[in-house]
């Protein structure tokens, strides 16, 4: 029976299951590009963070949508339905602006 406690608390460790959710009002945000924010008023920047590592570095891929994930919910929250990112990721954080686009 540890054994297979241990098999499966290990194969959750590396399996990059993602640890955040996206909110129904996150939903609604959408990850753009300058391009896409020409006519939008910014309503705040944000800043995301996550574990990058746990006992093991993160996939890439797990860090940046988990950040992507957390500012959306976070800009949804504030009244914005884009964000942008301003800033590189950073040892599993990121700065991101959030928008409002009519």
């Amino acid at each position: 029976m540890r054994n297979q406690i241990l098999l499966y608390a290990v194969t959750l460790l590396f399996s990059g299951c993602t640890f955040v959710e996206l909110s129904d009002q996150g939903a609604l945000v959408k990850q753009g590009t300058e391009e896409d924010i020409v006519n939008c008023e910014l309503i705040a920047e944000v800043s995301s963070q996550t574990k990058d590592k746990i006992l093991i570095d993160r996939s890439d891929t797990s860090v940046t949508g988990e950040l992507a994930i957390l500012a959306r919910n976070k800009a949804a929250e504030m009244g914005a339905n884009v964000i942008v990112p301003s800033t590189a990721r950073d040892r599993g954080v990121q700065g991101f602006k959030a928008y409002l686009c009519l």
